[in-house]
């Protein structure tokens, strides 16, 4: 697997400060929101394509080499091997409505492997950083090591998902539904943020659908070297997207993974 370098961490690190710089001052703004949608209102705002054509431009420059892929401006190839992938505001829906439990996700990859993750909450000015066994918490305290904490069964679990219904097929929340039954609390609306927190040890389970690659690329290295595992729901490697659980300890992954599946 490759490797991080000091440089290459540090242009990560100015890729989020650079996205933040843009979209701060759009938050709890009227902003123009725009339906890219064609199932259900996915929203877009001017923040997220700017921040996006930031952080693209500084690659150009700096790192012509590489391929980057967006949420928002798609895919440009690249020679180096490395992929950097960008989610500009990952939870759009709380970011318009005032809430800061949204993201600015930067993964950076090399033939498929995650080699680093970052999730970037720039108005709490809190940044979550996943890289060659290091998890850490970037705050106004200064670093902070991220360990996921011990959960031996749903009964005593924290599970969270973005929205009970909006993400899922019926037969997918029948599934969710019948975890977060199980378990001892469950918090929706969490976007990106929760995958910090389940790091952080403050939740134990997190169960998404219909994901894309911009959206799961920087929460895994954020999340694997905190300790913690995510696997799709078959208990396969999460690739592209699609369908994820994650979990702080394989105990409750195991037994949240045999719930969704059970029949």
């Amino acid at each position: 697997m490759a490797k991080i370098d000091s440089a290459t961490l540090a242009f990560a690190n100015r890729l989020a400060d650079a996205a933040g710089a843009v979209i701060r001052p759009f938050f709890r703004q009227l902003v123009e929101v725009t339906d890219k949608g064609s199932h259900g209102f996915d929203p877009v705002t001017e923040a997220d394509r700017e921040a996006e054509a930031v952080m693209r431009e500084m690659i150009r420059r700096e790192r012509p080499h590489d391929a980057i892929l967006g949420e928002e401006h798609g895919l440009e190839p690249g020679t180096s091997g490395l992929i950097w992938v960008l989610d500009p505001i990952d939870g759009t829906r709380a970011f318009i409505t005032g809430q800061p439990l949204w993201g600015t996700l930067i993964a950076l990859e090399a033939q498929g492997e995650r080699l680093l993750g970052i999730i970037d909450q720039p108005v709490l000015r809190e940044r979550f950083v996943g890289y060659e066994g290091r998890s850490e918490l970037h705050s106004a305290s200064g670093v902070a090591s991220l360990r996921t904490r011990d959960c031996a069964s749903l009964s005593e679990a924290v599970v969270s998902t973005t929205h009970p219904w909006g993400y899922f097929s019926d037969d997918e929340r029948a599934s969710f539904e019948r975890v977060a039954h199980a378990a001892r609390m469950s918090r929706f609306g969490g976007d990106c943020y929760a995958y910090g927190l389940l790091a952080a040890g403050h939740i134990d389970v997190i169960i998404e659908a219909q994901l894309k690659h911009w959206d799961v690329a920087a929460l895994i290295p954020v999340i694997e070297n905190a300790g913690g595992i995510v696997t799709d729901w078959d208990g396969n490697r999460v690739r592209d997207g699609g369908r994820m659980i994650a979990a702080g300890d394989a105990r409750v992954h195991a037994e949240a993974l045999r719930m969704l599946n059970a029949r």
